[in-house]
């Protein structure tokens, strides 16, 4: 999964990009873009690698991107923002990060401390954004149906769902909220368009406004959500032993990054199924609602292909009986076959032959 942090300058995007990462990112030349990859924080891990003891270890990553401060105040800015466009359409969800505080020392853009007219100005680029690809679009095909070709039928079909993406965004509304089918999104998928992506809100606010709700719910997010950015990425160079304290005194009960993360799972729809064993523990990460074949292939192709049956059992089943021989004992461990839909924290280990 990708997440790109978006937002106008001086909101703290990079100051929370560095909270959630917690490592130096690597720049591209002439973009202004910076890349970390963050592993997925999953108690259930340590737990499963104290009881097999492997040799290794590996949690699921996240790709996080930032990007230039969004700005309409110079052509610059805004032009530099749209070169990102690109990359940020690759992404899986957006994390769109507006500023909440008061500093004295960190000039506020438009000279104005405003979250919501910030996040509605932001919202309304991607959906302008959106609108410019989906009328090039139109054009294209409206083009083709004055030629004689057999895909006629197939482009008139494109071009309706066209005009219902044109008309939402021409009121405002993300393309994400005419999607009726599976087919349709399959169908638009290739285009990336940015309001088709999970939108996450986060206002950053003063400290001492961390632990409480956000000041507002941004009707269009997935979710919205407020902590101090700042804070955040000063206790995330803390030793981890050391930050427990600090998280306590500033009034949450878990850093930025995991309640991201766990944010963004729930945006995208993601599940983690677990794998163990002597050489290694490790997690994966599927859409929900994938069954067990598509698990399988998650970890290699052949073995989706020679699929058997998935010798199953839910963590808190194995978790509760000690190991795998009292989940036995139990009756806890099943075999289930390739139309089971895979639950988030299944231990499974698929038998198969090629």
């Amino acid at each position: 999964m990708r997440i790109a942090f978006v937002g106008p300058p001086l909101s703290g995007k990079s100051t929370l990009f560095r909270a959630v990462t917690g490592q130096a990112a690597s720049s591209h030349p002439g973009l202004g873009e910076h890349m970390a990859v963050v592993k997925v924080p999953d108690q259930r891990l340590h737990w499963l690698f104290n009881l097999y003891k492997p040799k290794k270890l590996t949690e699921a990553t996240i790709d996080c991107l930032d990007v230039p401060g969004f700005s309409h105040e110079t052509t610059q800015q805004q032009a530099e923002f749209r070169k990102s466009l690109p990359s940020i359409r690759q992404a899986d969800a957006l994390v769109a990060v507006v500023r909440a505080f008061d500093s004295p020392s960190v000039p506020p853009y438009r000279d104005r401390v405003n979250a919501k007219a910030d996040l509605e100005e932001l919202v309304a680029e991607l959906i302008f954004c959106d609108l410019e690809a989906v009328m090039n679009r139109i054009e294209k095909i409206e083009k083709a149906l004055t030629k004689p070709t057999k895909s006629h039928e197939q482009e008139k079909r494109e071009l309706a769902l066209m005009k219902r993406c044109q008309d939402a965004l021409e009121n405002e509304k993300p393309i994400s909220s005419i999607i009726e089918t599976d087919e349709e999104r399959k169908a638009l998928s290739g285009y990336q368009f940015l309001t088709e992506l999970p939108l996450i809100a986060v206002i950053n606010v003063n400290e001492d406004q961390a632990a409480k709700p956000a000041p507002f719910d941004w009707p269009q997010a997935k979710a919205t959500i407020s902590l101090c950015a700042e804070t955040e990425a000063q206790i995330a160079e803390l030793p981890p032993e050391d930050r427990k304290a600090f998280l306590e005194d500033l009034g949450v009960s878990e850093p930025a990054k995991d309640r991201l993360v766990r944010v963004c799972y729930e945006a995208v729809g993601l599940v983690s199924f677990l794998t163990v064993g002597e050489d290694e523990v490790r997690a994966w990460s599927i859409k929900k609602g994938s069954d067990a074949v598509e698990a399988a292939g998650k970890i290699h192709t052949d073995i989706a292909r020679g699929f058997i049956r998935a010798e199953t059992v839910a963590y808190n089943d194995l978790h509760a009986a000690g190991d795998m021989k009292g989940a036995k004992a139990a009756g806890k461990v099943r075999l289930e076959g390739k139309t089971y839909i895979v639950q988030d924290g299944d231990v499974i280990n698929f038998r198969f032959n090629v």
